[in-house]
């Protein structure tokens, strides 16, 4: 039987990206990759349900090697590749391993959904959730496993408050009190020392992870759902979530 502590540190961190549509986890990532590609061996992991636009945007920005960022097209539900079923994302992530060792981080990124979607710790050793002020600045008080739960919780786009009219620091103060004081990151890729503390909050969370020092938690379970395609009646959710990317 492996020690735990030897497992952890013989393999990448895993970094799960989750939120809903068009907050910038894609944006979030790359900024990642920019400024710790220096420091770290990092790989990405993309989810699209029929595409894989976001891998091409990210290749395209050339954050990494085009061979280092990999997607999965999911043809389903985002949430099911992440947290019911983990087996395509779970290959992508240890052919990337297997493939680039030794690497530091791999992250991976969610397909757009809703508030409830997280990751399976059978998937990522950690995971953040992004927000973003233009999609109102009551979300963050609406709660839900994904804002509750992650490690981190980034509110971004933040330099976009005064145009739609959202009070930031009051977002970030009922996104706050919603984690029960858990992190909360107020992000803009336009304020640099934002950037900074998110590759911070990155830095620190691999050293305690290669060291042993993280466990993976569960953020909890999602809101209600049913695929039933095994028995020809298509699927139904009894939550709304929009399907697309970043």
């Amino acid at each position: 039987m492996h020690d735990l502590n030897e497992t952890k540190q013989s393999r990448a961190l895993r970094l799960g990206v989750a939120g809903p549509v068009g907050t910038g986890k894609s944006s979030v990532i790359a900024a990642i990759c920019r400024h710790l590609r220096d420091e770290f061996q990092i790989g990405v992991i993309t989810n699209d349900i029929y595409t894989d636009e976001d891998a091409r945007f990210l290749r395209s920005a050339g954050v990494l090697p085009e061979e280092r960022i990999r997607a999965v097209e999911t043809g389903s539900c985002p949430h099911t590749a992440i947290r019911d079923d983990v087996t395509m994302n779970l290959i992508a992530v240890e052919d990337m391993e297997r493939d680039f060792a030794p690497l530091d981080i791999v992250l991976v990124e969610s397909g757009g959904d809703n508030l409830t979607a997280t990751f399976s710790p059978a998937l990522v050793d950690a995971q953040l959730f992004v927000l973003d002020v233009a999609g109102g600045g009551d979300v963050a008080r609406k709660g839900g496993p994904g804002i509750s739960g992650a490690d981190l919780l980034v509110i971004n786009k933040i330099d976009l408050g005064e145009h739609v009219d959202v009070d930031v620091k009051q977002m970030v103060a009922d996104a706050t009190n919603a984690r029960d004081g858990g992190p909360v990151l107020a992000l803009s890729r336009k304020r640099p020392e934002t950037v900074e503390q998110l590759c911070g909050w990155v830095r620190e969370m691999q050293k305690t992870y290669a060291a042993g020092g993280h466990i993976p938690k569960d953020p909890g379970p999602m809101a209600p759902h049913h695929h039933a395609h095994d028995e020809g009646h298509g699927h139904s959710h009894d939550h709304d979530h929009a399907h697309s990317h970043d």
